[in-house]
């Protein structure tokens, strides 16, 4: 990295609070258009908040704009609240989970919700899977590098825990979910083993699991592909929080509010996010006239258009400012036409 990019580097980490939100620059200019066009009746939904480094971009990017901040972690929820204060009531945090948008919109009271149901929403983002802050609070559970409770909440007030899936799955859904979640090889090996060792002793924190992965994954893979606790560490978080089937719920949410011109942003950082986000995308913007028709039938076509060719990555130095960019998938979405337009 040269003097330049630390120093930005440097600038970035001090004005986000330590964490450096991924692409923030690309999120704002393919929000832009639509935020833009909207005026003074601009609403973006920020649905994963974090630690508000998106959203305190584009409150200064944007000055007419609000934005909704959804966020299911209370803590997240509050820190990111405390620094957006200087922007008034442009910006509210909502609890909720990002797919559940009639708890999140619809129903609060207050203008920025009357805005947004009265005019629709112009912008939406979602910065998918674990954010920094929760891997940085090593309690939480979700960091294998440290010993900690297995919990791996993102809303730490609901829900069943890491441990609970590790002492209470069949082997089956065990295998299941390593395998499908977290691409695991070692899948039926690994749940043999929890079984074998939760027989003795419920599973509490990290640390014994980290050991049980290394006693079962061959030494010849352990010393390649990362740290062999990463996927199954994945995969049991991605039960824990529904992850995908909130991303597959999400989309339908947010497009049925979008107004004409707005536009959805999905940023993916594993293969199984971005290919729900692709599927969906494929279908909404695709004519449901049946094929070798001239043109399209009354109410078949399209209401939607990508905004992205295929996936966006982040290049080279991105990645080098900020390394957790390596993996994001950016796909982006604009409705042009209202449901009941030809």
């Amino acid at each position: 990295m040269t003097p330049e990019q630390q120093d930005r580097l440097s600038e970035d980490l001090a004005v986000n609070h330590g964490h450096v939100p991924v692409l923030r620059d690309r999120m704002a200019a393919l929000l832009a258009p639509a935020v833009e066009s909207a005026g003074a009746t601009a609403v973006i939904v920020d649905g994963t908040l974090g630690a508000g480094g998106h959203t305190e971009h584009f409150l200064s990017t944007f000055p007419d704009a609000r934005v909704i901040g959804i966020d299911r972690d209370t803590a997240s929820l509050a820190a990111a609240t405390e620094r957006l204060a200087r922007f008034g009531d442009r910006f509210i945090g909502v609890h909720a989970t990002f797919d559940d948008l009639e708890r999140a919109v619809d129903t609060p009271a207050g203008e920025i919700f009357e805005i947004a149901r009265e005019h629709g929403i112009a912008g939406a983002l979602f910065d998918l899977g674990v954010s920094s802050m929760q891997l940085d609070q090593l309690d939480r559970g979700f960091a294998y590098r440290a010993d900690a409770p297995l919990d791996m909440r993102m809303d730490p007030t609901m829900g069943i825990t890491a441990a609970d899936v590790l002492n209470t799955y069949s082997h089956g859904d065990l295998a299941r979910i390593l395998k499908t979640y977290g691409d695991e090889r070692f899948a039926g090996k690994i749940a043999s083993a929890v079984l074998r060792e939760r027989e003795d002793q419920p599973f509490t924190t990290s640390a014994r699991l980290v050991e049980l992965l290394y006693a079962t994954i061959p030494a010849a893979t352990r010393r390649t592909g990362g740290h062999p606790a990463k996927r199954t560490f994945q995969a049991l978080r991605v039960e824990v929080n529904a992850e995908l089937e909130s991303v597959e719920k999400s989309i339908p949410a947010i497009t049925d509010r979008l107004r004409v011109g707005g536009r959805a942003v999905y940023m993916s950082y594993q293969s199984l996010e971005d290919k729900i986000v692709k599927s969906a995308f494929t279908a909404l913007t695709t004519s449901t006239t049946p094929p070798g028709l001239p043109m399209d039938l009354p109410g078949t076509s399209a209401k939607f258009a990508v905004v992205t060719r295929g996936a966006e990555k982040a290049n080279d130095r991105e990645i080098e400012d900020n390394p957790r960019a390596a993996s994001v998938r950016v796909r982006a979405i604009e409705r042009i036409a209202e449901r009941g337009d030809n």
